[in-house]
């Protein structure tokens, strides 16, 4: 079925085929190809990392989808407890000393996405979210395990405590002054939950995440 090509003629800047031969094409992508990226290029409005993780999506998903396999993997953030929120858990991030981070899951197992929507100091405002999406690896790279979304945006807050009154202390570090080294922070953090997963399963163990006095 053919698309009415009168619909997309007041849509300026499209690059396609009716409008651009390959030499045309081919120069565009040259020029959005660079051997050296700007800073503000690489860490700008978005941070998307991903990876091939050899541990099944569903495994993979459930894992996830439990708020305290953060206190395993990711590098600083630990100790969730319920809230009287229901669905809403306070933790500790050791990023910087007696820092309340609030988390609270959302996750879709049809979708195979899992979104951590959390804030430092206070649990009404969940305002940092932190975005993944697990993909069957069978479909995309032809090899058993998943791939692994993980995608943050540059709210405007971490430029700014939108809440300083709720700091710890005045001169608290605040989370958006780490934005630069998000992309690194994450890469290594990925490379923790890759490790977890792989061994576990590789090994036959129960996935966990692996909690005090719960019996795992």
């Amino acid at each position: 079925m053919k698309i009415d090509e009168s619909k997309l003629a007041d849509t300026p800047g499209l690059i396609r085929c009716e409008s651009h031969d390959g030499d045309a094409m081919a120069a565009h992508t040259l020029e959005l190809t660079h051997s050296v990226y700007k800073h503000d290029q690489i860490y700008g409005d978005f941070c998307p990392i991903q990876a091939h993780i050899d541990c099944p999506p569903e495994k993979v998903f459930a894992y996830l989808a439990n708020v305290h396999s953060l206190s395993e993997w990711t590098y600083s953030v630990r100790d969730f407890e319920p809230t009287e929120t229901p669905g809403l858990y306070e933790g500790k991030d050791s990023l910087d000393a007696d820092t309340k981070i609030f988390c609270k899951v959302v996750a879709n197992s049809d979708a195979m996405t899992v979104d951590y929507h959390c804030a430092w100091d206070q649990g009404a405002d969940l305002w940092m979210i932190y975005l993944y999406r697990i993909v069957p690896a069978e479909l995309v790279l032809r090899k058993p395990g998943s791939v692994v979304f993980w995608a943050n945006c540059h709210h405007p807050y971490y430029d700014k405590n939108p809440y300083p009154e709720l700091s710890p202390r005045p001169d608290r570090t605040w989370v958006g002054e780490w934005w630069s080294f998000f992309y690194g922070g994450h890469t290594i953090e990925l490379a923790n939950l890759k490790r977890v997963l792989e061994h576990r399963h590789q090994h036959g163990l129960a996935i966990g995440p692996h909690l005090l006095g719960a019996g795992r």
